[in-house]
């Protein structure tokens, strides 16, 4: 690829920028880690590993890079895409075969969602390759959009203020999932990945799937984004920013013995004597 433009530069340093303050403020990578960098085909884990691979290079910590693909054995998966990316690029790889396809399509009725099904027996899959090759963090490339999109559906769906962590131990306790892109948004890496010209491989079994809550939420925001611009960002800051005294969970907060301070002084004037 030839010499960046100049928008072109501030992005590639913008996503850097970002994708490095995420890792910092989250202790993400750490040195001596081996990272396993799941690779799906589409602009986001491309995006994420061309950062990791750049930090590899600058950081002043030495960690590894293995990047793992699933092979679904989704018909018409073009398997010959990423061997030849990641051979280009040099990096370490490894594609596993798992027919997740054929069980996700033999117990969702055609016409229902498959991404919640296909999600979870990717994970288990990929939570249990990991820790085959000795991997102490596992990368996932969602993004700061993704993650609002989660909270949203998660309340709006599941009663829950509930999203997806930048950092999340496993339930099985053996993983570490990190989301070095957790600072940056799906704009800018739509059009990092446009002009970087990454072989993307689109999802024929879920991705292109109509009228999915995702898919709702996502143009809820966006439209929310063109009425007030910067609304999504406030949002995501949000979620670093929780009053848990000013919520209703009784866990996070003790109503029950909230009482009265005595010795407290008062903040308001008596206008009754001024």
């Amino acid at each position: 690829m030839g010499t960046l433009t100049v928008n072109q530069n501030k992005l590639q340093k913008r996503l850097r920028r970002q994708a490095g303050e995420a890792v910092a403020d989250f202790n993400m990578i750490e040195d001596g880690d081996k990272v396993m960098v799941c690779l799906s085909g589409g602009k986001d884990s491309y995006t994420m590993l061309d950062v990791l691979m750049h930090f590899q290079k600058v950081a002043p910590i030495k960690f590894e890079i293995v990047a793992v693909n699933m092979d679904q054995k989704q018909p018409g998966f073009p398997e010959h895409v990423l061997p030849a990316y990641l051979k280009a690029l040099g990096v370490e790889y490894h594609i596993v075969e798992k027919d997740t396809y054929s069980v996700v399509k033999e117990l969702i009725p055609e016409g229902k969602t498959t991404c919640s099904l296909c999600s979870r027996l990717r994970r288990g899959t990929l939570y249990t390759f990991a820790d085959e090759i000795g991997a102490t963090k596992m990368a996932l490339g969602h993004h700061r959009d993704d993650i609002v999109e989660t909270f949203f559906l998660n309340m709006f769906f599941n009663g829950s203020l509930k999203a997806m962590p930048p950092k999340l131990r496993a339930d099985d306790g053996r993983n570490v999932v990190i989301r070095p892109l957790a600072y940056c948004n799906e704009k800018d890496i739509q059009a990092y990945s446009d002009f970087k010209q990454f072989p993307i491989i689109p999802c024929n079994l879920c991705g292109s799937q109509e009228n999915l809550q995702r898919q709702v939420v996502k143009d809820m925001l966006q439209e929310w984004e063109r009425k007030t611009p910067g609304r999504t960002e406030s949002i995501f800051r949000s979620l670093q920013n929780v009053i848990p005294s000013q919520l209703a969970d009784r866990n996070l907060f003790d109503f029950t013995n909230l009482r009265i301070d005595e010795t407290a002084a008062s903040r308001f004037v008596n206008v009754v004597n001024l």
